[in-house]
């Protein structure tokens, strides 16, 4: 867990996963927990949609690793979060455009969409986005290697076609579920596209597999007490991520 929480503070990192040393979900606090050496061996980043706390750290990342790299990091995306980095990051007036940099055809960053509820190979791994709630495009991420898979919800409210799925997948191992603002403040939440304690003890109804452990990540750092004490409360077992927990599935 590189960085599991709604934003950024000190002792707080925004969101970003890694799996097998190379992959990783999200890129919102990756510059913060990896040496620049790590941060080269990152092959590919996935991710959930396109708010800052969620894409920031590519930027550093493609600044700190240009010169050795001896091939692109690969940026997988719904078709409109890669529009929007193009558009909007990698345009060579917020940031160099590091799709083009060093050359256009050794480029540092190398920027994929991916189609909805298909399966993308990576490396070992099969990853597949699975729509969800938010502000904008957004996407859940199922995670493979085969054997077993994750699942890791992106910033979410209230939704559907998550739970269908991971209702029909047999060999689910975890779910990663975001949880961002007090019962307090549930009407930002449901204008915001993220859930509460409350709803997301609705929503987690919806899963068939009780026994399926529950990670809950996302918590907003000047809510994070209020957040963290009602989700003990809840009275089903969850587990808090928290920065640099480490788990093998």
């Amino acid at each position: 867990m590189l960085g599991c929480h709604g934003g950024e503070a000190p002792g707080f990192r925004a969101t970003a996963f890694l799996i097998d040393d190379v992959f990783a979900i999200d890129a919102g606090g990756i510059v913060g927990a990896l040496p620049i050496t790590a941060q080269a061996r990152l092959e590919a980043v996935a991710l959930s949609h396109i708010h800052l706390d969620h894409m920031k750290d590519l930027a550093m990342v493609a600044d700190n690793t240009f010169a050795l790299r001896r091939s692109p990091l690969d940026v997988y995306g719904a078709e409109t979060t890669v529009k929007h980095l193009k558009r909007h990051l990698f345009n060579d007036k917020l940031w160099p455009d590091f799709t083009r940099i060093p050359t256009a055809s050794r480029p540092t960053i190398r920027l994929h969409s991916v189609s909805l509820e298909k399966d993308v190979r990576i490396g070992r791994l099969t990853i597949r986005a699975i729509p969800v709630f938010h502000t904008v495009e957004s996407v859940a991420f199922l995670v493979s290697d085969g054997s077993g898979t994750i699942a890791v919800s992106g910033d979410t409210g209230p939704t559907t076609r998550l739970w269908e799925v991971l209702n029909g997948t047999h060999d689910l191992r975890a779910v990663l579920v975001e949880c961002s603002f007090p019962n307090a403040l549930q009407e930002v939440a449901d204008l915001s596209g993220h859930f509460t304690p409350q709803t997301l003890k609705t929503e987690l109804e919806k899963l068939a597999n009780r026994d399926v452990p529950i990670f809950v990540y996302h918590l907003k750092p000047p809510f994070y007490g209020e957040v963290a004490r009602e989700l003990r409360g809840m009275g089903r077992r969850l587990r808090i991520l928290k920065l640099a927990d480490e788990f093998r599935f």
